[in-house]
């Protein structure tokens, strides 16, 4: 896996020194990313995700502990997706970027570098896939850190408006987030002698090694891990960057950052925070359960009042991250399980609607205005048929994978309501937030693609097959998990229930 990872990262690295052509470079790109996509299916595959599958540790000290990659059932749902959606977004970009490049071309005359595009598009989606397959705190750091770079120079190089402050912008939040995580990181790791949050040569979790530390600094290290995380996750609050380093990166970049990238850390919160912190995790649980209704209803209600698409699934991403964390704060196995699902479902839907937005600007001349669109579905079906299959998945409207993670997260949710004696509070609240999900997705879908054609699309024409095809590809992928959702549940419920039932040492 590593070898999987870094191979494809190395040789683009070459890439700003060929000059080859466009296609060329969306073709190697291509089959760079699928690499890591094959190696993580096939053992998926082999193994059945009944077992964690783990490479030979690759750094290995005394004071930091082993560095290894852990493919299980529960990293398995988002190293999948992140694998899918990139591969297929490194083909969509022929297509989009050579629009983008001639928009450019009339802003600053200043010529773009296809090399230098591909080379930062492969570093930050495959230290995506090494970000959530690594067992080390600073293993995790550094893949975290690595991707923060590449997706920096890819807003501030081909951005739209203020791209270079917006760049800026998304750089001091993610390193602020990245940082809080560091400085818990350390103070756990100083103290205890190792960095590892899963072992693997014992194949083991370190489940509650934070929780040996002295009690003066424990609480105080979980909640910077959080805290970091959370502002990862653009949660109510410490979310004000996401909408407009969503909104004014070039879309294929906005495609991974929403639906591949925010959501890791709610992966962390489970891999990381619980495994390390189970006692302080647990109470803090209703706090997180709160703020992920608060997160769900306000990037709710923020999405309906925008009228830019972009920023409009910007804002769409905030909501979304709620339903994760939901899942999260439920501390149950079935809850959990629904959290790393819609993980999945909310890349494939996201992958989609940004691959729909691409498709807009490029065939509507930059286009970006809800108000100024309608009538587009029968100009445009395919295109109008993948913008629903997106929709779908976010919303949890079956055949989409988004139902499965929906329909666990709301049982573990409930479960937990009751334990904590907020059933009424916090169905009134689920209400009021699945509402509006459903409301701000298919009014955004009614204005879009039904209704009477405008002055700006009454002249549209359907997209060419080098966008559709990777949507295409995407909307399938979701179709299967759909129709065998066991693939993945049944073994991450297994896997979460032994997590969560195992005896806390000390």
């Amino acid at each position: 896996m590593f070898l999987s990872i870094v191979i494809p990262m190395i040789i683009s690295l070459v890439f700003p020194f060929l000059n080859w052509r466009k296609k060329a470079f969306a073709t190697i790109s291509t089959i760079l990313l699928l690499i890591p996509l094959a190696v993580i299916s096939w053992l998926s595959v082999i193994y059945g995700l009944r077992e964690p599958v783990l490479d030979p540790v690759f750094f290995s000290n005394p004071a930091i502990g082993n560095f290894s990659m852990l493919l299980d059932s529960i990293s398995a749902p988002l190293a999948i997706s992140i694998g899918l959606v990139t591969s297929m977004i490194a083909w969509y970009s022929l297509k989009y970027m050579d629009h983008r490049f001639e928009e450019m071309k009339k802003e600053d005359h200043k010529p773009a570098s296809w090399g230098v595009y591909y080379m930062l598009y492969i570093l930050f989606s495959a230290t995506m896939i090494g970000t959530v397959l690594s067992n080390n705190l600073i293993e995790f750091y550094i893949f975290l850190e690595v991707a923060l770079l590449p997706s920096f120079l890819l807003i501030a190089f081909y951005g739209y408006g203020k791209r270079e402050r917006i760049a800026l912008l998304y750089l001091i939040w993610a390193h602020v987030g990245a940082l809080s995580f560091l400085v818990g990181a350390l103070v756990l790791g100083l103290n205890v002698g190792t960095f590892d949050y899963f072992n693997p040569i014992k194949i083991v979790a370190n489940l509650g090694l934070g929780e040996t530390l002295p009690e003066a600094i424990r609480f105080a290290a979980f909640m910077t891990i959080v805290i970091g995380l959370f502002v990862k996750m653009a949660v109510f609050g410490v979310h004000i960057w996401l909408p407009y380093a969503h909104a004014e990166a070039p879309t294929t970049v906005s495609a991974l950052l929403s639906s591949n990238l925010i959501g890791i850390a709610g992966y962390a919160l489970i891999r990381i925070a619980y495994v390390l912190f189970p006692a302080d995790f647990r109470a803090i649980a209703p706090y997180m359960l709160g703020w992920a209704l608060l997160t769900i209803i306000y990037g709710g209600l923020m999405a309906l009042a925008q009228d830019d698409f972009k920023r409009f699934l910007a804002y769409s991403s905030v909501s979304q991250m709620g339903y994760i964390l939901m899942g999260v704060a439920s501390v149950s196995a079935i809850g959990m399980a629904g959290a790393l699902m819609h993980y999945a479902a909310h890349a494939i839907g996201k992958a989609l609607l940004f691959a729909t937005a691409g498709v807009l600007i490029t065939q509507l001349h930059g286009l970006r205005s809800l108000s100024k669109m309608g009538g587009l579905a029968s100009k445009m079906p395919i295109t109008a048929s993948l913008a629903l299959i997106g929709f779908m998945h976010i919303t949890g409207v079956p055949p989409s994978l988004g139902l499965w993670s929906e329909i666990l997260i709301l049982t573990g949710v409930a479960n937990f309501a009751i334990e904590i004696n907020q059933f009424i509070s916090t169905t009134i609240l689920l209400l009021i937030g699945i509402g509006l999900s459903t409301a701000y997705s298919f009014i955004a879908m009614k204005r879009i693609f039904f209704g009477k054609t405008t002055e700006s699309t009454e002249h549209a024409i359907e997209a060419r097959w080098t966008l559709l095809i990777p949507m295409i590809v995407i909307a399938a992928v979701g179709m299967i998990f759909f129709l065998m959702p066991q693939f993945l549940v049944d073994p991450m419920i297994s896997s979460l229930n032994n997590l969560l039932k195992l005896p806390v040492p000390g």
